[in-house]
Formats: C-alpha cells, sequence, structure tokens
C-alpha cells in the first residue's frame, strides 16, 4: 500500500515540477504539424498536430511486443532570447495498450526539440506514467529521441 503512494506521488510531483518549470518562460513556441520516429525504450511512430500557436496534440504509435496508442497535449514554450527553433514541452494524456491484455494509463510527456530552418525537428523526451487498469502500477524508463519532417513552416 506505501509502495503504491509513492508511485502516485512521484508522478504528480514530475507532473508539477514541468508545468511550474514551464509557466516561467515564454509560450510563443510555435507548433507545427509533423510526422516522424521516435527510438529510445521502444520504437514508435510519432506526430504532433498543431491546436493554436502554442498548444498541440502529440501521439505515438508504438509497435513492440505489442501494439500501443498515446496521445498527449502538450504546452509549447520557447526560452525569452533563446535560439530560435528550440522548444521545451511539458504535456500529459491516455495510453491504450493492446496485447494479450487491454490496459490504460495516463503518462507525462517531458521534453525539448529543435526545429531546423530545413523541414526537420529533432528532440529528446520522457513520458513517465502510471498504468488505471494494473493496480497503479507506475513506470519511469519511457525515454525517447525523436526525429520527425515538418509539413508546415517553424
Amino acid at each position: 500500500m506505501n509502495h503504491y503512494f509513492f508511485k502516485k506521488g512521484f508522478i504528480i510531483l514530475i507532473l508539477s515540477i514541468g508545468l511550474i518549470f514551464a509557466s516561467k518562460y515564454n509560450s510563443n513556441a510555435q507548433s507545427n504539424l509533423e510526422a516522424g520516429i521516435r527510438i529510445g525504450d521502444g520504437f514508435s511512430i510519432d506526430a504532433t498536430f498543431p491546436l493554436s500557436k502554442a498548444p498541440r496534440l502529440h501521439t505515438g504509435f508504438y509497435i513492440e511486443d505489442d501494439f500501443a496508442f498515446g496521445t498527449y497535449f502538450d504546452w509549447m514554450f520557447s526560452l525569452d532570447g533563446g535560439p530560435q527553433g528550440l522548444k521545451f514541452f511539458p504535456g500529459v494524456g491516455p495510453e491504450f495498450y493492446f496485447g494479450e491484455n487491454f490496459d490504460f494509463g495516463i503518462a507525462g510527456d517531458f521534453g525539448v526539440e529543435y526545429s531546423f530552418k530545413f523541414p526537420v525537428t529533432i528532440g529528446i523526451d520522457w513520458r513517465p506514467g502510471f498504468m488505471i487498469t494494473d493496480s497503479f502500477n507506475g513506470y519511469t524508463k519511457n525515454w525517447g529521441f525523436t526525429a520527425r519532417f515538418r509539413f508546415v513552416k517553424a
């Protein structure tokens, strides 16, 4: 029982720190329609869909032993006076796992990315979370490197 509260508290702490850190920076980062790959703890097809100038939907189709799908609502930020094209983001969203058993989880999405002047964006991110359908078991190892083609100018 104590282990459960530790995992849940850890996830809430990480999400809170990300949102507090992000609130101190400029939200003028441009969100773009992009598609590519994510390589790290697993392989996934990665895509972003702008909702307006700064927030976006960030999706991942995970192809590992089983199939999984996650979509995250990301808030985009750039540093005041920082390099143009450099953005960071905190986000959160649901994940669905399809295998022998169906599982549902909630994950954070924290990362930094750089959009080049040509239509490519690269970045690294971390997606910790917990499984709601599996006794709230948490996970923190989901790191990845992304490379996406940008369909709209940054």
